[in-house]
């Protein structure tokens, strides 16, 4: 069962005439709270069987091995002892409870305000609180027995115990305890569950973004930037030399090198082979060769003397 208010608070998010040091709690009740609902909460014996003077103390410790790796399995199961079936039977019964009460004045509350039912529904509040947190120590050895077991490809461990915990709370929320069965079957299957949705996600995520960008692992693009540069630049220099004819090159000289090294700025960007610019200058390919290799020789002493000599 649901129980829902929206009403009982001010703007702020804090309660008329309730006390400053009540006030965050109160804040924090959500505007619905759920139960699983049991016979024996009508009962006017109720209160007094799970929170009274009498009502069963479980002496639990609390949780405070968190490895960051799953080899670290130091876990001081010694001073574990896992509940017996009526003790889980208790605990789940008096945290359904709180939440049946809490949930009552939160019905009450929406109706119409009142100062002192909100002091109570911060008392139950509390009670819900400390009976899951303990529910929850009495339980974590599982999640870290599962995600010990568990490997999902670019996931770490604490990711793993991280989802399980989640995996716990949501189990502990729908945990029915009157029906026989041990919680640790229960949230066993949430678990796996959640570790399932975790790797379909991470599944799509990867295929998505098969790499991570590292900016460590980048190249930089910067020296063949600079190298293109200087390119560019010396081809400028060389169609300079052309264009004024600073080498003293022939007609046929000047035509064989820009025709064979695509140096024409209007013309055509593909080079010419041997063959092709013996066919336009009507000479054979070895002469045209022994024409370029003096051609070239001359560019070379030219740009020697007019660029390199400083």
């Amino acid at each position: 069962m649901t129980y829902s208010f929206v009403a009982s608070k001010d703007a702020s998010g804090s309660s008329k005439g309730l006390a400053p040091e009540l006030q965050s709690l109160y804040r924090c009740i959500p505007e619905s709270v759920s139960h699983v609902s049991h016979e024996s909460f009508k009962g006017s014996k109720a209160e007094s069987e799970f929170f009274g003077p009498d009502a069963c103390e479980l002496d639990i410790p609390r949780w405070t091995h968190f490895p960051e790796v799953p080899e670290d399995s130091d876990v001081s199961r010694k001073v574990r002892k896992a509940l017996t079936r009526g003790q889980e039977e208790n605990l789940f019964l008096r945290f359904n409870y709180a939440r049946y009460r809490l949930g009552e004045l939160v019905e009450k509350q929406a109706k119409r305000f009142s100062t002192k039912r909100s002091e109570e529904m911060v008392k139950w509040y509390q009670r819900v609180r400390q009976t899951r947190a303990t529910i929850v120590d009495a339980n974590m050895a599982l999640v870290m027995a599962m995600a010990r077991r568990t490997r999902i490809p670019h996931v770490d461990f604490p990711e793993l115990v991280s989802e399980g915990n989640m995996a716990l709370l949501r189990a502990i929320e729908k945990f029915d305890a009157s029906r026989g069965f041990k919680f640790s079957t229960y949230a066993c299957r949430a678990i796996l569950k959640g570790y399932n949705r975790m790797a379909t996600k991470t599944g799509r995520y990867n295929q998505r973004f098969p790499t991570e960008f590292d900016p460590d692992l980048e190249r930089s693009d910067y020296d063949v930037m600079k190298h293109e540069m200087k390119q560019n630049d010396a081809i400028e220099e060389l169609r300079e030399v052309l264009s004024s004819n600073k080498a003293n090159l022939t007609d046929v000289e000047k035509t064989v090198v820009v025709q064979r090294f695509a140096l024409d700025p209007k013309g055509p960007d593909k080079k010419k082979t041997l063959k092709e610019v013996g066919q336009q200058v009507g000479l054979t390919t070895e002469r045209v060769r022994q024409i370029q290799k003096k051609a070239l020789e001359k560019l070379r002493l030219t740009l020697n003397e007019e660029y390199l000599a400083a």
